[in-house]
Parts: C-alpha cells; structure tokens; sequence
C-alpha cells in the first residue's frame, strides 16, 4: 500500500492529500529514508512523521484497504512520540 493512504487509513493523518504534502516536504520516513507519497509500505515498517516540534514513530504491524476509527489502533504500534 502507497505511504501516504496508509497514513490516511489509520488516520495517523486526518486526510491523504496532507499526507501526500507531507511525503513531497520530506517530513516522513520508512525505516531511516525520506519517503514519496508513492513508497510502499508492508508490515514491520517503521514509519518517522516530523509535525513540527513533535517526531512520531511508528511499526506498522498490518496493511489494510480499509479500517473502522475503532480497529486502527491495530495497524501500527506506537514507538515514539
């Protein structure tokens, strides 16, 4: 799945295009390299968003097409923030 829908589908960021924005500013990173929007992302990737002063890190521990608010808190695992 592309970066920056799996940032929109487990609502890590409220909208895909913000997403897209963010990969194209340089502000995210799958396992230490600058991520495009259209980078692929599988399980046991660790994604680096920078929001200003905050850095969140994550593990992506599965890919879904789809999520309920309630079943996204499945698809990564908070390492830092």
């Amino acid at each position: 799945m592309r970066v920056d829908k799996f940032l929109k589908v487990s609502r890590l960021i409220k909208r895909r295009t913000i997403a897209k924005e963010a990969c194209d500013k340089g502000l995210v990173f799958i396992n230490g390299k600058q991520a495009k929007a259209s980078n692929e992302v599988k399980e046991h990737d660790i994604i680096e968003i920078n929001f200003g002063n905050k850095i969140v890190k994550v593990e992506v521990l599965d890919v879904k097409e789809h999520a309920l608010k309630d079943e996204t808190y499945k698809m990564y695992k908070l390492i830092e923030e």
